[in-house]
């Protein structure tokens, strides 16, 4: 399922897009497989952990440009709204 989130702020204060598409199992929006963001699409290429806070789930996820993201998705209603809550750029592996 896709989800258009807008992502917080940067400097210049422009909007970044977040779209994150799921896998849909035995319930709606189940884990992340994609996402979008500011146009680049990155495949999930792992789920690193995974975690419930009190209105919100987060993934912790290795894309396939080798950068760990977490994102997190707002559970108290059910069109919940993706962000992006971190970014870590992880040094080439030689």
């Amino acid at each position: 399922m896709l989800r258009r989130t807008p992502v917080g702020e940067r400097e210049n204060r422009e909007e970044m897009k977040l779209e994150v598409v799921c896998y849909a199992g035995m319930k709606a929006d189940e884990r992340p497989v994609r996402f979008r963001l500011d146009g680049h699409e990155y495949l999930i290429e792992e789920i690193i952990d995974q975690w419930y806070g009190p209105d919100k789930s987060f993934f912790k996820v290795r894309a396939d440009d080798g950068n760990l993201y977490i994102l997190s998705r707002e559970t108290s209603m059910p069109d919940g709204l993706w962000d992006l809550v971190s970014f870590r750029q992880l040094p080439e592996q030689r």
